[in-house]
């Protein structure tokens, strides 16, 4: 223990890491949210996490632990109750005579040291480990392998398990469907695969874009998963044949995170994917949505235009809804009408109107924007252009004094021209219509953690060099317990904005070709997806190998 107890406040002043200004702002708002002052100060981005591992570290002697090093021992792990290892984030890692090591993420946190004392007999000695790793270890050691062993011990049993396992809060395979879904909600996953195979369930978590696998669940508990996340969904869990969509919410770590869940069926029975929306993030600035300059002035002129048709395209995936909803909540004020028709609606936003497509009842987009256009409004955004008839109605509404914003999946800007004219889209209506199209792609930042300067390779240089860049260094993440040994955390979007000016209206007008419109393009300055994507590279936010795996086919 450490012997002179001083506050994290004073030790990172004394730093400099801090003024005595922020240190009272993060003190003032700590007093509001109630939060840990180290997290407060992470978020308001006064520090990073490694700056606080540091100062305790070096001012105060206390010892940093990377826990994925660590072959914890089971039985060490159970010394301290799941209850209170959750609730002060602590795990117990190494145990010497009576003395027991600690990982903490506030290893200032003298009360919580005190009970771990009081209830397990040990000497505590703290160590500091990142936030996300002791989560990952909290889940890997109390959450799911308990709930699991007593549902097995349950399915042993010859009666058929009623409504009731699936629906009491304290049965096992609720608790294992809930403790599931937190893990992904603390490793920051965007979607959770639960995969029946032949032999077992097989759970995955999509983490900054990729799948991992993170468990394999006894095929005999398959059923009984599906059924409890259909119920929470609110779907027919008699229906096995037949895909259906649901939705629910739910809360972990005071955050509520919105989840789409959608169920297959497969042959080796329903495959169930869960999109999770954290409503406790709120929208991003577009300042904030990694627009470099160029384009962000270029962004903001379109969405300020008073009427016409913006369009984001991309991949599913790619960013659009959060690029819509950003563009929404800059235009949201007294003096607009906005109103949007979704597929899902994703987010709620104070003040817009958001009408919610069910082709089930004849409600489909075409049928919706209709609808909308007798509402006087002075925005309007579509969740996706999917056909002729909503592509004609949305270029019309433009023509007639409307800003409509909406999204296309197409690999580039210049693409999007030709596929409105591919849907049937005359060739004067989108040169009079269209402000400009914004495409994007989501690639995977460097971890800031683990981040270190590296020479390029022959092949980087010789084509970073094909592309006009030079860079005696680049940047990757060697691997730590923050990122799970991947070198990435987060993500950034790469964009590519085309401005549609006299030039290329006229061009469109007189139906020109691609490759015409591209030189065109090339020619007023626009920046291509990977000649953006380089610029972030040579920054140091992220990678080649993630900008090529993003940009390589457009």
């Amino acid at each position: 223990m450490v012997a002179i107890k001083k506050r994290l406040g004073d030790l990172l002043v004394e730093s400099a890491i801090i003024s005595e200004d922020q240190l009272q702002e993060a003190l003032r708002e700590q007093r509001k949210s109630k939060q840990k002052l180290g997290d407060l100060l992470i978020t308001q981005g006064y520090i990073t996490e490694q700056q606080l591992i540091e100062v305790l570290e070096f001012q105060l002697g206390i010892p940093h632990v990377s826990l994925f090093k660590y072959q914890i021992d089971p039985a060490i792990a159970q010394i301290i109750p799941e209850s209170i290892a959750r609730r002060y984030q602590v795990i117990p890692f190494y145990k010497d005579g009576d003395r027991l090591m600690v990982a903490m993420t506030d290893p200032l946190d003298y009360f919580a040291i005190e009970e771990l004392r009081m209830s397990t007999g040990f000497r505590i000695e703290p160590a500091i480990s990142s936030k996300d790793e002791l989560q990952r270890a909290l889940a890997r050691f109390y959450g799911l392998q308990d709930s699991m062993s007593k549902m097995m011990v349950d399915l042993s049993t010859p009666e058929e398990i009623g409504e009731l396992e699936i629906t009491d809060e304290d049965a096992p395979v609720v608790r294992l469907v809930n403790q599931m879904i937190e893990q992904a909600i603390q490793l920051r996953a965007s979607d959770i695969h639960v995969d029946p195979g032949e032999n077992g369930v097989t759970i995955r978590y999509r983490i900054d874009g990729v799948l991992r696998k993170e468990r394999t669940i006894p095929k005999q508990m398959q059923g009984y998963i599906i059924a409890r996340l259909k119920i929470m969904s609110q779907l027919n869990i008699a229906e096995r044949r037949l895909p259906q969509d649901g939705r629910m919410k739910f809360q972990a770590d005071f955050k509520v995170v919105d989840i789409r869940v959608s169920s297959l069926p497969t042959v080796h029975g329903e495959k169930i994917v869960m999109r999770l929306l954290d409503l406790s993030t709120g929208l991003k600035a577009i300042s904030h949505l990694g627009f470099n300059n160029h384009n962000l002035e270029m962004f903001k002129e379109m969405i300020e235009r008073p009427y016409g048709i913006l369009l984001i395209t991309g991949p599913t995936g790619s960013g659009k809804s959060t690029t819509l909803y950003s563009a929404l909540s800059h235009l949201n004020d007294e003096e607009r009408n906005i109103i949007t028709v979704e597929d899902p609606v994703e987010y709620q936003l104070e003040g817009i109107n958001q009408v919610q497509v069910n082709p089930n009842i004849g409600m489909t987009f075409a049928a919706g924007l209709r609808s909308i256009l007798r509402q006087d409004p002075n925005i309007v955004m579509v969740g996706e252009i999917r056909d002729s008839e909503t592509a004609e109605i949305a270029i019309r509404a433009s023509l007639t004094g409307h800003l409509v914003l909406s999204t296309l999946h197409t690999n580039d800007s210049i693409s999007s021209i030709i596929r409105f004219r591919d849907m049937g889209v005359e060739s004067y209506l989108i040169a009079s219509s269209l402000i400009g199209v914004v495409a994007q792609r989501l690639v995977r930042r460097v971890c800031n953690d683990c981040k270190q300067q590296v020479a390029p390779t022959g092949q980087e240089a010789v084509f970073l060099k094909s592309r006009g860049a030079h860079p005696e260094v680049l940047y990757r993440g060697k691997g730590c317990g923050s990122c799970n040994r991947t070198g990435y955390r987060g993500r950034v979007a790469i964009h590519e904005v085309l401005f549609i000016n006299n030039e290329i209206r006229e061009l469109i007008n007189s139906s020109a070709s691609l490759n015409e419109l591209r030189e065109a393009a090339a020619k007023q300055g626009m920046i291509q997806l990977m000649d953006d994507g380089i610029d972030k590279v040579i920054q140091g936010i992220t990678t080649l190998q993630e900008v090529l795996r993003e940009t390589v086919a457009t």
